[in-house]
């Protein structure tokens, strides 16, 4: 292959990769885990797939380490959700490039990503790149459903695979402008996704006469409204005190907190709420199946993100408290994935304030929760790996990348692509060269 610019090869390798069309469901991650094989063993680097069954494969690539430096993990996924071409201004697998970008479902979560870390690590292996530990890269299938064919498997199935004392992942590099100062996110911990369900039980009748019945779906109502309305007290968490410091420059009261991120920027106080609290969002709901029948049971789902460190075993008292007592129903916690946090004072992050400040007079990283979550809790969980989200943009603002990924006309500058090459290069260097 005939290299012209890290941003030509970048931008080439994104528009082949969204041409592979690994929706989940199904997946079929293998097509894209193949294409980056043989994009880098062009170049010497070591590959390997692995699969849980043969249509869903991971990537795994790795430049050997010479010594007992630590290992350093470039992590994405291969794997998109849902596009609606009718929706779209150009079909979304045509990977086009126009004006710059690179159109097409994934170009920003998180092909883009992939295809930035595949070139990183190429065009280490050309230069003869030898880390002191090795340097990893894993493109893995099943992200975004979660079905057991990704990380968390191969986490079980193939430790030695994966095993990392660093990684670099999605979920941060917004540039903020707040206060005429410049911040760039870096994501370094999550909540705890602990859905629940409320079982609300009443007794059916015929809905012609409902004095004769006890509607399920009228008392379940009382209860969304109260824990959709409920309020738990904020505190502030070890990554939200070193954001308000750098922002505001102090550390005010809890229940402050948002006023005062407000007065500084709306976006500021978005981004900062949801991480003072538990939140719980009621998003699903199923009664009866007929017009004509009132239902004895209502099934109420609800969305519940926990501060890290909290557990649903220490939260479900709270939940209790808040439905009360007049109303008959079950509650029942599903599996809860999440929740865990890496520490700041690490090699990492001086990787990222380095490339930071280096890369724009002035910036500053900031660390942040996120509100969600990643597949970085698999790696935290089961190798103590300090885990980032980091890939920056200084093109695209954030307010723009928040209604284009999982939506139509998904598109990424090629400038920022090519700036996440730099990064990722630069961090190589600086944790393991």
């Amino acid at each position: 292959m005939a290299v012209t610019s890290l941003r030509a090869e970048v931008t080439d390798l994104l528009s082949r990769l969204i041409r592979v069309d690994t929706t989940n469901p199904p997946g079929n991650e293998t097509a894209a885990a193949e294409l980056l094989r043989a994009y880098l063993e062009q170049f010497g680097v070591e590959c390997q797939l692995y699969a849980r069954v043969p249509e869903r494969a991971s990537l795994v690539a790795r430049i050997r380490g010479t010594g007992d430096g630590p290992t350093l993990l470039f992590l994405s996924h291969t794997d998109v959700v849902l596009a609606d071409a009718a929706e779209w201004s150009v079909p979304p697998f045509s990977g086009e490039v126009r004006q710059g970008e690179v159109w097409g479902r994934g170009a920003l979560d998180m092909k883009g990503q992939v295809a930035a870390s595949a070139v990183a690590i190429a065009s280490l292996a050309r230069e003869g790149f030898e880390p002191a530990g090795d340097l990893i890269f894993a493109a893995t299938a099943d992200e975004e459903v979660g079905d057991g064919f990704g990380l968390s498997w191969l986490c079980e199935a193939h430790p030695d695979a994966l095993r990392c004392e660093y990684a670099v992942n999605e979920g941060g590099g917004d540039r903020l402008e707040l206060g005429g100062n410049i911040y760039y996110v870096v994501t370094t911990a999550e909540k705890l996704t602990a859905p629940f369900e409320i079982n609300v039980h009443g007794r059916s009748g015929h809905a012609s006469m409902p004095g004769i019945a006890d509607n399920a779906l009228v008392k379940a109502a009382r209860l969304i409204e109260r824990i959709a309305g409920y309020r738990p007290e904020p505190q502030i968490q070890p990554e939200v005190e070193v954001f308000l410091r750098a922002v505001l420059g102090e550390v005010p009261p809890a229940g402050e907190v948002v006023e005062r991120a407000a007065a500084v920027h709306r976006t500021a106080a978005e981004l900062v709420e949801p991480l003072l609290t538990p939140t719980f969002s009621p998003t699903m709901i199923f009664a009866s199946r007929k017009r004509n029948v009132i239902p004895a049971l209502c099934k109420v789902i609800v969305d519940c993100r926990l501060l890290p460190g909290q557990s649903p075993e220490e939260i479900e008292p709270v939940v209790r408290k808040v439905l009360g007592t007049d109303v008959t129903y079950d509650l029942d916690f599903q599996k809860a994935e999440g929740g865990t946090r890496s520490a700041l004072d690490t090699p990492l992050w001086s990787a990222a304030e380095s490339f930071i400040t280096e890369m724009e007079a002035g910036a500053v990283p900031v660390p942040v929760i996120c509100a969600g979550f990643t597949d970085s809790h698999w790696l935290r969980e089961a190798f103590g790996t300090v885990a980032y989200g980091f890939f920056p943009y200084r093109t695209m603002t954030p307010e723009l990348a928040a209604t284009l990924i999982h939506s139509a006309d998904e598109r990424v500058p090629a400038s920022d692509l090519e700036l996440g090459v730099e990064w990722l290069r630069h961090v190589a260097r600086a944790v393991g060269g």
